[in-house]
């Protein structure tokens, strides 16, 4: 990844094709006892179909109106030079200048860029254009540019220690503004704002309004997200729906910006009264970052938002830092009037609202598997790997073999399932040569079907007991990949030649590793119904299938892949030396030979 590299194209098409490849897996596997019935015939495809997103409240900006008393005008109150505060705690350095009021810089200590540095979270060519963090968005463009260049006076300057308080105050007569910021040692920092305009509050709501510094590559921009939450309800706003200047009106429990692994969300005191402006801005970036030409550059989307009080002055907190559950978890927003309201009074004290952990995606529809399993992996992380070196990738390893080992027994019954197939096949084509001169519409049609079931009952076979192994390894192969994609944890972690689990394989050895050992699993694998002819072809394209997909997928998926393989193959070579295994093998022959003697 520069210091994002999953994905390294459009974000998305890593699914799409994981998506296909699971459907025409399903296809084929629930096919495959009549494919031969069907090799002459072509259905169309059926026309895919997407549900609508749902649309996202919008609403114009609320009318101002007083939260508390004007302040009295003060004599004018501007600093004459530009100077810097630097806030520190073990989690971060944040580096502020009162121009503005604003951040220059917010340096992630635990986290690395691409080179090996401490992760700079401000984007510098997106921030200088668009604005840095903890600036002020208001409506009136002159204002918000009045806001964001002048010189504030700072409450202290130089370096400052958590816990700690900084405040900025700028007052030109009939302009007043004040900013005050506590830090404490989490990833947590509290803002209360005011701006008042010859008397009267405005709506003037703290921003992070340009991206992140981790975003490099055209990839990593399109992955920035807009993210919120009302209720118990998560939205999701990707950038191609993001609008430029929209406002959406709460209640909100936390809303903001976020990409792929780190959010700046803010956490409004009084959510029913929180409003949103969501930003969209565009930004030109080299295609080569180490030797930039301005004549070769690519067109990006730039994320930000802007939350405060729609009646102006706001009190609420910003959480900028990683989305890594254990970090989430511990921040809780505030409750709603209608929520406290609930509330018995001894309650409302100390009731807290929804924590963040739903910042991290694990999926739609298959987070129910995709957490628990990412939850298992760090735990075998934690407490049984973490001392080693690449101690992710042999936590990743582990899991691995015991779902490969607990899901064994499935692999056996589905292989005696298929050599059941197998042998009534004979009988399954006689009895539909019986029926094939009715139409389809003629009722006794439904005889054959009758006949086929009671021949499936008699045999104890099950036309889809194959398919069952490979639908329940499915959902582990996406919960993986969506699992690999979100958690931060996984993010620039070595493995042997690999030097980030959650990016490609840079040498695409593993790819070429996933295509040499599913031919070599399904040249081992009897195949029981199936012409041999197409099992020779299927034994041919589906590896080069798999390894297209694979080439660009995550490292730490494909290692989990890789394994799975040769795993399969060692429980392979075991069953072909086993009773059933001869049988098998004894019939499929059996069938070659006749299918020989007929041509």
């Amino acid at each position: 990844m520069t210091d994002f590299q999953n994905p390294q194209h459009e974000p998305g098409s890593e699914k799409r094709m994981l998506l296909a490849f699971v459907l025409t897996m399903l296809i084929l596997l629930v096919m495959q006892p009549f494919i031969s019935r069907f090799t002459k015939q072509q259905a169309p495809p059926a026309a895919p179909t997407q549900p609508a997103p749902p649309p996202a409240s919008t609403a114009a900006p609320a009318e101002a109106k007083p939260a508390m008393p004007a302040p009295a005008a003060p004599a004018a109150k501007v600093a004459g030079t530009e100077s810097e505060t630097v806030v520190e705690n073990d989690l971060y350095k944040i580096t502020f200048t009162n121009r503005g009021a604003q951040v220059k810089s917010w340096i992630l200590k635990k986290y690395r860029d691409d080179k090996g540095n401490p992760l700079e979270l401000v984007n510098p060519p997106a921030a200088s254009k668009y604005g840095y963090p903890l600036s002020l968005w208001s409506y009136d463009e002159g204002l918000r540019k009045k806001l964001n260049d002048a010189l504030y006076v700072a409450s202290a300057t130089g370096a400052q220690h958590a816990p700690a308080s900084l405040t900025f105050e700028y007052s030109d007569g009939g302009t007043i503004v004040r900013k005050t910021f506590s830090f404490d040692h989490s990833y947590v920092v509290k803002a209360e704002t005011s701006v008042y305009v010859n008397g009267s509050p405005v709506q003037a709501y703290l921003a992070w309004p340009a991206g992140f510094g981790d975003q490099t590559t055209p990839a990593s921009y399109a992955a920035a997200r807009i993210d919120y939450q009302a209720g118990d309800t998560i939205e999701r706003i990707d950038a191609k729906k993001v609008s430029g200047r929209n406002t959406m009106r709460g209640p909100f429990h936390w809303a903001g910006a976020v990409d792929q692994y780190f959010a700046a969300v803010f956490l409004p005191s009084q959510p029913d009264e929180a409003a949103m402006v969501t930003l969209h801005e565009s930004l030109e970036i080299p295609k080569d970052l180490d030797k930039p030409d301005p004549t070769k550059v690519d067109k990006v989307t730039v994320l930000g938002a802007a939350v405060g009080n729609v009646n102006g002055p706001t009190e609420e907190r910003i959480f900028v830092g990683p989305k890594a559950l254990d970090v989430l978890k511990t921040v809780h927003a505030s409750l709603s009037k209608e929520e406290l309201a609930r509330l018995s009074p001894p309650a409302r004290a100390s009731a807290e609202g929804p924590n963040l952990e739903g910042l991290v995606d694990f999926g739609k529809y298959l987070g129910f598997i995709a957490k628990p399993l990412f939850l298992w992996l760090k735990w075998t992380h934690d407490h049984w790997v973490a001392n080693l070196y690449s101690g992710w990738g042999w936590a990743i390893v582990i899991l691995t073999l015991i779902i490969n080992i607990a899901m064994f027994p499935l692999k056996w019954s589905s292989m005696k399932s298929s050599l059941k197939m197998a042998k009534i096949a004979p009988q399954i084509k006689a009895i539909q040569e019986k029926y094939k001169k009715y139409k389809l519409a003629d009722p006794r049609r439904q005889e054959m079907n009758q006949e086929i079931s009671a021949l499936y009952k008699k045999e104890g076979a099950n036309p889809i007991g194959g398919c069952v192994p490979m639908a329940l390894q499915m959902p582990f192969l996406i919960a993986f990949y969506s699992m690999l994609g979100v958690g931060i944890e996984l993010r620039q972690a070595p493995y042997l030649w690999i030097s980030d689990l959650s990016s490609a394989d840079p040498y695409h050895i593993l790819p070429i590793a996933i295509i040499i050992t599913m031919y070599l699993l399904q040249k081992m694998t009897p195949a029981g119904g199936m012409d041999p002819v197409q099992q020779k072809m299927m034994s041919v394209t589906m590896p080069i299938f798999l390894g297209v997909i694979s080439w660009s997928l995550s490292a730490g998926l494909c290692v989990y892949w890789v394994l799975g393989n040769v795993i399969g193959i060692a429980q392979q070579m075991i069953v072909n030396r086993t009773k059933f295994g001869r049988e098998m093998r004894e019939h499929m022959e059996k069938q070659a030979r006749k299918k020989a003697q007929r041509q």
